[in-house]
């Protein structure tokens, strides 16, 4: 008999300026809901291969696998922009949804402990968000800027591939694109980590990333100083796509749950 996987619920999540996202959970099916542990996975930004509509579609299957386990609860989101959601891009309203997701899954499914994973440019803003919110054990990233300096010193090139991948749909926006240009420098995951302290940290990052260099996932791990620093040899950006990256995130969720329930 072939084992099924859990049931994914679609779910929407109201986030801020009436924003909704499309999401997809995994609830816990263990008796004990005091062992329930949760994990929020976030896609990363959308390219010239994997446009907004289809960009975060496979990350329920991440939810599936390690629902697996009957103490996890997982969501996954798109962000404003991608997939279903409404909305239009900007950096900080990503960490707002992130923020609105991560209090979502603590009130859906009240868990002993919760975990933010991001990919790329979802790890960055889910990481800052996290930083901000108490109620998150712990953070992993893979190939995940430390700043988005390089966005903010070309904002109009930034925009215009916005425009063309579809993560910006609206014509008249940015309506302030002063403060929309202001904003790339505020997120910094790098500062994000120094305030994580004392939560655990993954840092995953591809040998041969060709997106973000090593020496942000270095800068990372630095500022939050005990960080657990994975360089996968010879992967590259897509690390969602490389087994050997995804299996080092699941042995890592499931060490920190086991570690959490067995205090």
């Amino acid at each position: 008999m072939v084992d099924e996987p859990p049931e994914l619920e679609s779910v929407t999540i109201a986030s801020t300026d009436g924003v909704e996202l499309d999401g997809e959970l995994v609830r816990a099916s263990t008796a004990e809901r005091h062992r329930s542990v949760a994990a929020l996975f976030l896609h990363g930004f959308p390219s010239a291969d994997v446009w907004a509509d289809k960009i975060g579609g496979d990350l329920g299957e991440l939810c599936q696998r390690i629902g697996r386990n009957p103490e996890w609860n997982a969501l996954t989101v798109r962000l404003r922009g991608c997939g279903r959601s409404t909305g239009n891009f900007s950096l900080t309203s990503w960490v707002a949804d992130a923020t609105s997701a991560i209090r979502y899954l603590q009130r859906e499914t009240r868990p002993r402990g919760l975990w933010v994973c991001g990919f790329g440019t979802g790890g960055a803003v889910g990481l800052v968000a996290a930083a901000a919110d108490p109620n998150v054990t712990g953070v992993a990233v893979a190939g995940s800027p430390a700043d988005f300096d390089d966005w903010a010193n070309h904002p109009d090139r930034l925009l215009t591939h916005a425009r063309e991948v579809g993560v910006i749909t609206n014509s008249g926006f940015p309506v302030d694109g002063d403060r929309w240009n202001a904003e790339l420098r505020e997120v910094r995951a790098v500062k994000a980590a120094e305030q994580l302290v004392p939560r655990d940290l993954l840092v995953l990052h591809g040998s041969e990333d060709e997106a973000v260099p090593h020496f942000d996932a270095r800068a990372v791990a630095d500022a939050h100083g005990g960080a657990d620093l994975r360089f996968v040899h010879g992967g590259g950006h897509q690390l969602r796509h490389d087994p050997r990256a995804v299996a080092i995130l699941m042995g890592w969720l499931d060490r920190q749950a086991v570690n959490l329930i067995e205090e």
